[in-house]
């Protein structure tokens, strides 16, 4: 399979060596294998798996008829990820970290970054801002967004404030210096995006 599922549990540090490595803490897998897609009948190749055990009352009969075809229990969240082995699985099986990734791999990481709500032009695109002396009535504004005359508008993509944050964020060439636990705690290089709890998609790097 060619991914994992995971929650960003925080970051530490790890010695190599000598050397100090600060890591995020992911509590990855294992995921349940929901359903199997094929190329006869959806297309493509892909396995839909399910992470983060829920209690049966909180899900819908929907769901809870989905997960059961595969024997699965019900969980929070399902994703797909390709495989290009897909006679390997079979609905009902249970993925571990340790069978996706290990020490010295390079990964992409997914994940939601921090909601920062609305923020000014500073704050959101690092601007200047104006003089600071009294009566400059400047201040952390924007200054000029548009023309006058001619266009008469303002173009698409201006830098303005707006909604900052809580967007989808992928992280490439994400180094794995560690697997704890027996596989359920993955240790990956630097700092990823979002907060504690946030769902995190590994998968295993494109350009590396």
């Amino acid at each position: 399979m060619e991914g994992i599922l995971g929650k960003k549990v925080g970051m530490t540090h790890i010695f190599t060596g000598v050397m100090q490595v600060p890591v995020t803490v992911v509590q990855a897998g294992p995921v349940h294998i929901v359903q199997k897609k094929t190329v006869a009948k959806d297309g493509y190749d892909a396995l839909q798996v399910g992470f983060s055990e829920k209690k049966p009352s909180r899900v819908n009969k929907a769901l809870a008829g989905h997960v059961k075809k595969a024997d699965a229990p019900t969980v929070y969240y399902l994703k797909e990820f390709k495989t290009s082995d897909i006679d390997k699985y079979s609905p009902g099986d249970i993925v571990k970290t340790s069978d996706v990734v290990e020490v010295g791999n390079f990964v992409d990481v997914s994940s939601t970054s921090k909601g920062k709500g609305f923020q000014g032009v500073v704050k959101r695109w690092n601007f200047k801002g104006g003089p600071a002396g009294h009566g400059s009535m400047h201040g952390r504004t924007s200054g000029s967004v548009g023309q006058g005359s001619s266009p008469s508008k303002v173009f698409k993509g201006m830098k303005m404030p707006g909604q900052t944050g809580n967007k989808r964020i992928t992280i490439q060439n994400v180094e794995v210096v560690g697997i704890r636990n027996d596989g359920e705690i993955l240790l990956l290089k630097g700092a990823i995006p979002g907060s504690r709890g946030t769902l995190i998609e590994i998968r295993k790097a494109l350009k590396k």
